[in-house]
């Protein structure tokens, strides 16, 4: 047996100090198998206790995925305040609506908090 080596059928979890006996060494353990239904699914919901899988292992309510569409829509929504912006200073404040006057800018950052609003929904 070599030095550093446990011996066959010792115990490999730590003890203690992470020391076993007298030798001098730490015997790490070995990572434990994570049971498939309950790693399947997994979106970081676990670690908070609140994930949900139903009977074909797949988030359900709270914790499902967005819809394909949810992603273009957010950045949409950015982009769209950004440019009303944008239009609005280049234009020199005669676009996109000129009844507006300064209140253009508002209207851009509204659209653009929309899409950041939809951001604390997105999975």
């Amino acid at each position: 047996m070599r030095h550093g080596t446990p011996p066959p059928g010792a115990d490999l979890r730590a003890t203690g100090g992470g020391r076993r006996g007298g030798h001098g060494h730490s015997v790490m353990a070995a990572p434990e198998r994570i049971p498939a239904q309950r790693h399947r699914g997994y979106n970081g919901a676990m670690a908070r206790g609140t994930s949900t899988l139903d009977s074909a292992g797949t988030p359900s309510g709270k914790d499902a995925l967005n819809p394909v569409w949810f992603k273009p829509v957010m950045f949409g929504f950015m982009l769209v305040g950004l440019l009303w912006i944008i239009v609005y200073y280049l234009s020199g404040t005669s676009w996109p609506v000129p009844q507006f006057g300064a209140w253009n800018i508002m209207v851009g950052f509204g659209i653009m908090f929309i899409g950041f609003l939809m951001t604390t929904r997105w999975r």
